[in-house]
Formats: structure tokens, C-alpha cells, sequence
């Protein structure tokens, strides 16, 4: 399927999170270690803000973003203290630019690691339920980008965890209602430029890996020596598909069916139910 990372903190290079770490998301492009595929090669993305705008700022290419030049060049250049980056390997859908992540809509950021099952039976119920305003907005053909427009439809700008549930909601009762026993497995990640809401459920609760990096402040006292922990505030956080190196008690796995927030002060985790809206 695909791989990712958010970042959020101490303003950093692109650089730093996407080429410097052992095992960083260009070489999970090539090497993926607990993806269901090796190779994500299908495209990438990248998505940042910038100090005096609050809609963010995308690159995103149909070719592998382990050879892309212009990706390098960016890397070097770019500072940001939140970023989205995204390789993608196709669940079906075509190898197109619209189709590539992290997608955008206004002030917003998502993107998602998994699979609509049954998405070529459920397309149009799902796209239906699209708010009309939000509908022409769609560029792409995959279930991803639904996903996201569902999500905007149900409130994502007022309380954006009720929002997934939502839309995992619908998923699952379209889905079923179309004969699919298991409709939704994600890990996804959105953010409004301040806060990252990240998300790790599937009908089948086995879900896909995600991780998230462990306090700073901790870090420091384990490994004292790294640099890198003294640069960077108490609050800067990595959430990832996978690690993105062997740093002992730098990581810590997501748990099944649960959704956490990385924001200004102490971060949350807590429980993802979905649910589906009854007007819906």
C-alpha cells in the first residue's frame, strides 16, 4: 500500500526528516519493512506551511521519490515546523498526479495508508453523500480523496475526530451493504496547520503499522549525546508508518482502533469508534 510521515516541532529542512534518518521514508520507498509491499513507487507528496500562510504547500510527482531530482533540490531548501510526506504504492486506482498524496482542501492536509475494499462497488453511494459544494473539488479517482471529502462533509473543520468516525461509519455501512465483510482498513493523517490528528483502524482490527516518536525530553536522557535532541523543542513529534531507524525507545506503536493528537501542550491519545451519521 503506501507509506508516511508527519512531522510537526522545532522548524527543521525537509532533509532532515525525509533523506537524513537510517531508515527514512526514501528508503522505505525502496525498502519497506512492514508495508505489504517492498516497493512504494507509485508516486509521492509532500505538503508543508509556511510562517505567513495557512494554506499549505504541496509537491507531488508521479515517478518514485527515491531518484526525483527536484524532490532533493526541495529537501535542502525547504524549512517548515510541520510537514506531511507520503510514498505511494497503488491499491488500483491510476499512477497520476491528482492522485497522489497528501491532498489539500483550503486551510487542510490529509492523507491515508489502506483501502475502501469493494471501492469500484461503493464509488458512487459514497460519492453521493459528498457535500455538493465540495463535490467539484475532487480531482482524483481514488478512494483516499473520498475519504477525505467524506470527512470535510461531516465536520471536519468543527470537530475533526467525529468527523473520521463518520466517514469510517458510512464506509463500513456502504460497504456492507454491498456484501463487503471487512470495507475500511487506514491509517491516515490530517492537520490544519496547528494540530495532527492521526487515525489507526480497520473493520478487521488488524490494521496497518503506525507509530509515533516518544517525548523528547526522554530521548534526551536516554541518548545524551545526539544532537538532533538538543535542537529541537520538547514538543517536536514524529508520527510515522513505520520507524525510521532502531533508536532504542524512540518509537512506540499506535494502538488497534485508536486515534491521537499531536498539539500545542500535552498530546492525546484515546479510542476511534466509528460511527455512521443517521442522515447520512
Amino acid at each position: 500500500m503506501c507509506r508516511w510521515l508527519a512531522y510537526r516541532g522545532t522548524p527543521v529542512l525537509l532533509d532532515t526528516i525525509l533523506y537524513r534518518p537510517a531508515h527514512s521514508l526514501i528508503d522505505q520507498s525502496l525498502h519497506s519493512k512492514l508495508g505489504v509491499e517492498t516497493t512504494n513507487g507509485d508516486g509521492f507528496g509532500v505538503g508543508w506551511y509556511s510562517e505567513h500562510d495557512e494554506t499549505p504547500a504541496l509537491l507531488r510527482d508521479v515517478g518514485p521519490a527515491w531518484n526525483n531530482r527536484n524532490l532533493r533540490e526541495l529537501a535542502d531548501h525547504v524549512r517548515s515546523s510541520l510537514f506531511f510526506a507520503h510514498i505511494r504504492a497503488s491499491t488500483g486506482t491510476a499512477v497520476q498526479q491528482s492522485n497522489c498524496h497528501p491532498f489539500r482542501h483550503g486551510r487542510w492536509m490529509f492523507m491515508h495508508n489502506g483501502a475502501i475494499d469493494g471501492f469500484r462497488l461503493m464509488r458512487r453511494d459514497l460519492v453521493m453523500l459528498v457535500d455538493p459544494e465540495l463535490y467539484a473539488d475532487i480531482e482524483g479517482t481514488t478512494d483516499s480523496e473520498v475519504m477525505f471529502f467524506l470527512a470535510l462533509t461531516f465536520g471536519l473543520d468543527r470537530d475533526p475526530p467525529a468527523a473520521v468516525a463518520a466517514m469510517a461509519g458510512v464506509v463500513e455501512r456502504v460497504g456492507r451493504e454491498h456484501g463487503v465483510e471487512f470495507p475500511l482498513q487506514m491509517t491516515l493523517a490530517l492537520t490544519e496547520g496547528e494540530h495532527v490528528w492521526a487515525f489507526r483502524y480497520s473493520s478487521a482490527g488488524a490494521s496497518r503499522s503506525l507509530f509515533y516518536s516518544s517525548q523528547v525530553e526522554a530521548l534526551r536522557r536516554l541518548h545524551p549525546d545526539l544532537a538532533f535532541l538538543r535542537e529541537v523543542s520538547d514538543e517536536t513529534r514524529l508520527i510515522v508508518s513505520e520507524p525510521l531507524g532502531d533508536l532504542p525507545g524512540a518509537w512506540n506503536e499506535v494502538p488497534e482502533n485508536s486515534y491521537g493528537v499531536v498539539r500545542p501542550g500535552a498530546d492525546e491519545l484515546h479510542r476511534f469508534v466509528p460511527f455512521a451519521p443517521t442522515a447520512a
